[in-house]
């Protein structure tokens, strides 16, 4: 889980500013809503919805935006149509890089990664070409500096958690995804603060690259997480242990 912390890490680093915290409440708003759409607006009775609004409420997003999305998605606000799509490249010193998108266009959403891709000396592989590589897992992390990681593992455990490590200043606590609600929500009912939370695809293996070839990797995820329909990308670089972020 290393190359995933360290990542985790960066993004962090970088990710502060408002604009920042904007967009990612705009790619959770639409997480929210194609999960209303398609199961209704009711987290009770919506497993995927309910996962959503765990992921959004660990980002502190404001719970009117978590009730305006729900609407959205249920057609109250006008409806929304968004698509689930992942489209699978290499990029510098061939990491794999897998991009998770929602989108209500796909015609411009392949059009977009496409040009990303390219742009950054990477290129899109065709489907199944890196996707084997991961797996689905939920993943949520703390700050070492502030928390207990004996306590979180405690807690973590005892609500059917399947890892916790300690790196880079980042307690991760890993489970898989039938699990992740139920040991989010027992850490967060014990006032325990995510930096993050998610369902997301883990690489079985890393990639180790060097310096110059993990700017590239940077940026190019950057590039591709700043896209509005992109909503997640994974890959199995393993950054340097000296790596700065630019």
């Amino acid at each position: 889980m290393s190359g995933h912390s360290k990542w985790a890490t960066i993004k962090r680093a970088k990710g502060a500013a408002d604009a920042k915290r904007g967009q990612m409440f705009t790619k959770f708003i639409k997480e929210i809503s194609i999960a209303a759409r398609m199961g209704g607006g009711d987290p009770s009775a919506n497993p995927r919805l309910r996962t959503a609004i765990l992921k959004a409420r660990a980002a502190n997003m404001p719970k009117d935006n978590v009730e305006r999305a729900i609407k959205k998605g249920t057609g109250e606000l006008g409806d929304a149509t968004y698509e689930e799509l992942f489209y699978e490249g290499y990029g510098a010193g061939g990491v794999a890089i897998l991009v998770e998108v929602l989108t209500d266009n796909k015609n411009r959403s392949a059009a977009n990664v496409r040009n990303i891709f390219a742009k950054a000396g990477g290129n899109m592989g065709a489907t199944g070409s890196v996707a084997y590589m991961f797996n689905r897992k939920g993943v949520i992390e703390y700050d070492a500096e502030t928390l207990n990681e004996d306590e979180i593992m405690e807690v973590a455990i005892e609500a059917g958690a399947d890892d916790i490590t300690n790196e880079d200043g980042v307690i991760t606590v890993t489970t898989d995804p039938s699990n992740f609600e139920a040991v989010l929500e027992s850490l967060q009912e014990k006032g325990f603060e995510s930096l993050s939370a998610e369902i997301g695809m883990i690489p079985d293996m890393y990639t180790e690259v060097d310096s110059e070839t993990a700017g590239k990797i940077q940026r190019l995820i950057e590039r591709l997480e700043e896209d509005d329909d992109v909503q997640n990308v994974y890959s199995n670089c393993e950054f340097p242990e000296d790596f700065q972020p630019e």
